[in-house]
């Protein structure tokens, strides 16, 4: 856990939104950087992990559990479909898909879990337990903005 090195607060923009955007983006890098030996976004491995506990599951239904809309949840699959990570086959409904991991998806996943499970607690130890909790209250209070 020797990844984050102590450093001195950025200075913040008068802009709430700005800097919530530019933390974002550190800590994408963050993730991704620690991720990076598996071949994994942090995107990608949250999709994978997202699917592993859901799966099989149509499209709309994983988009809803991801918060994030079917469009975006297409883009991100795209690269996992080519790598043969997931597979999306016509479910029940032809206008739906089903998602479902492959095998070649669940070695990924085992591959990124102690990765990412090192960035988790990297920055559990950088931020400390009570203020990460705290943040990730309010990080959800702030999500309830988008109705």
């Amino acid at each position: 856990m020797t990844h984050i090195v102590k450093c001195n607060p950025k200075s913040l923009n008068p802009c709430h939104c700005l800097n919530i955007r530019r933390a974002s983006r550190a800590i994408t890098h963050f993730y991704e950087k620690l991720l990076e030996p598996s071949g994994l976004k942090v995107t990608q491995y949250s999709l994978l992990r997202n699917l592993e506990l859901v799966e099989p599951v149509s499209m709309s239904v994983l988009a809803k559990i991801m918060r994030i809309d079917r469009t975006t949840l297409n883009r991100n699959m795209k690269p996992l479909i080519i790598s043969g990570l997931i597979t999306a086959n016509s479910g029940e409904d032809l206008r739906s898909k089903q998602v479902i991991l492959t095998e070649a998806g669940k070695a990924a996943l085992l591959n990124a879990w102690p990765l990412w499970d090192e960035a988790q607690a990297s920055l559990e130890k950088y931020v400390g337990a009570a203020e990460l909790d705290a943040f990730e209250k309010l990080l959800s209070k702030l999500e309830a903005l988008a109705l």
